[in-house]
């Protein structure tokens, strides 16, 4: 496993008034603090080298932006579009992020850590280097996505459903994946324990009687 971290992120500066800053379509070497928002749109951004911490931006459409190198942590984004958006060196740590969408976005070594991503989209999503650790996906969706080198370390995937997304290689013989949604072909050469593989014999129309 060798996921890209954020580059250094010291000597930042503190931003003053997010919304005002953003009217220059770039944002650079910034601490975000304590920031509440909720039903903004951001469009077409660059935010580059990064810390934001305590931050909320709820019900929003943040979409067609790119962030490089950003350190998210104790954010909450639920009900935040994402959409076609470019993510690169990021770290989510104890994100809340429930229903987020990030159809179509592009993901390039990007942590999840102690996060909340329940309800989350990532439909046709462009997924490489990216790790799930200590998360909650429940009840997310995948579709049509291309995985290269994912990563599943005790991780919630009660429920998640995968459409056309072949999981060849992924190992989840530590995470939770009761109730999942998945084909035959999908799941074929993934890595899971013998009780889990109780939770996927519906695949093969076996029913296990008491």
């Amino acid at each position: 496993m060798n996921i890209v971290k954020p580059k250094s992120l010291n000597n930042l500066e503190k931003t003053e008034n997010l919304i005002e800053e953003i009217i220059d379509e770039q944002i650079l070497n910034k601490e975000i603090e304590n920031v509440l928002l909720s039903n903004i749109e951001i469009y077409d951004v660059e935010f580059e080298t990064i810390i934001m911490n305590n931050t909320e931006i709820t019900q929003s459409k943040l979409e067609k932006n790119t962030f490089t190198d950003i350190k998210f942590e104790n954010c909450n984004f639920s009900n935040t579009s994402f959409e076609n958006s470019i993510f690169i060196r990021c770290e989510f740590i104890n994100c809340k992020m429930t229903g987020c969408n990030f159809i179509e976005a592009r993901l390039y070594n990007v942590s999840f850590i102690e996060t909340n991503l329940n309800y989350a989209n990532f439909a046709n999503t462009t997924i490489e280097n990216v790790i799930f650790k200590n998360t909650s996906i429940r009840n997310s969706s995948f579709q049509e996505n291309n995985f290269k080198n994912l990563y599943f370390q005790k991780a919630d995937l009660t429920q998640a459903q995968f459409f056309k997304t072949s999981l060849k290689n992924i190992d989840l013989s530590d995470s939770i994946i009761e109730g999942i949604a998945v084909s035959l072909d999908d799941i074929k050469g993934a890595s899971i324990n013998t009780f889990q593989a109780v939770d996927l014999l519906y695949l093969i129309g076996v029913k296990i009687v008491d």
